[in-house]
């Protein structure tokens, strides 16, 4: 397949044809040509053996939190985050044409989907079914033709597979959006223009006492705003914890430059993934009020 595509006009994603991850790479790159991967390992490969010019990956989900796993491949990846997109995610009931609502008895879909429409499933009777992805159980749905059965999955899922949309907009959180990075072999650091930029990056702090405390003081000191700050657990070990962080600001810039240098005094390890335009929903997506 990656043999009739123009590499440098792909973009990868994981998942299979209409998966939502699909649905981001049309919102964000609508000329490129989609190009679907098993793993989120050979997402990152197609960019770094140059079968694909990104690579569309998702970090967080505004119900389910994290995504797993993705964290704990980034760093290695040997790829830089370029850009970022938030995409809203609306779930639709999908079945084969001439099924209904009321003959339904099982609901497939990948279990973040299934458990963000708990409401909908429980108050129609529906039985669960595990799926690898959304799109993939909108395949499964439309390939065996069983109309008891439905898939939670997208829109664009049901244009792909032939299926008839049975109820939209099933799930239970209206705020339902997925953070996705973009990733490409080489970096793309925007200038030191004025406008808002995500510097994103991860470290691990020297085993000293309060080591944490005082490696993040310096962006409190130079006020550079820290949007994002997760802790994994790496290499089996209980004690040896890295983060990975988001800020606001661009490394050139004389404070956040200050405040990198003091994270990195307390740290053994810093590697910066890259230095990127903040998405317009960032910036309009104000954080909830303290109660």
């Amino acid at each position: 397949m990656t043999s009739k595509l123009n590499p440098e006009n792909t973009i990868s994603f994981q998942g299979v044809l209409g998966a939502n991850s699909h649905m981001s790479c049309q919102s964000a790159y609508p000329d490129m040509t989609p190009l679907p991967c098993a793993t989120f390992d050979e997402t990152f490969a197609a960019v770094r053996n140059g079968n694909s010019r990104y690579g569309m990956i998702p970090v967080e989900n505004s119900v389910m939190g994290r995504i797993a796993d993705i964290h704990h491949i980034l760093p290695d990846s040997g790829l830089y985050i370029v850009g970022e997109h938030f995409q809203r995610v609306n779930h639709h009931l999908l079945a084969v044409k001439g099924a209904t609502l009321e003959g339904l008895r099982t609901v497939e879909s990948q279990l973040p989907a299934l458990s963000q429409c708990r409401t909908f499933i429980r108050e129609n009777g529906l039985r669960q079914a595990t799926a690898g992805d959304t799109a993939g159980a909108a395949k499964d749905v439309a390939e065996r033709g069983d109309p008891t059965v439905a898939a939670i999955a997208s829109s664009l899922a049901a244009e792909i597979y032939g299926l008839e949309t049975l109820a939209s907009g099933i799930e239970d959180a209206e705020h339902n959006t997925t953070r996705f990075i973009v990733m490409a072999r080489e970096p793309v650091t925007p200038p030191l223009d004025g406008n808002t930029v995500v510097t994103s990056f991860v470290f691990r702090v020297r085993s000293v006492p309060a080591a944490l405390y005082k490696a993040l003081g310096g962006f409190a000191t130079n006020s550079v705003n820290i949007t994002k700050l997760e802790s994994y657990l790496v290499d089996g070990h209980f004690t040896a914890a890295q983060f990975y962080a988001d800020i606001e600001g661009h490394p050139d810039d004389r404070l956040v430059n200050l405040a990198l240098e003091e994270l990195a005094f307390y740290s053994k390890e810093l590697k910066i993934l890259g230095t990127y335009p903040a998405q317009p929903y960032r910036l309009e997506s104000p954080p909830p009020e303290d109660a």
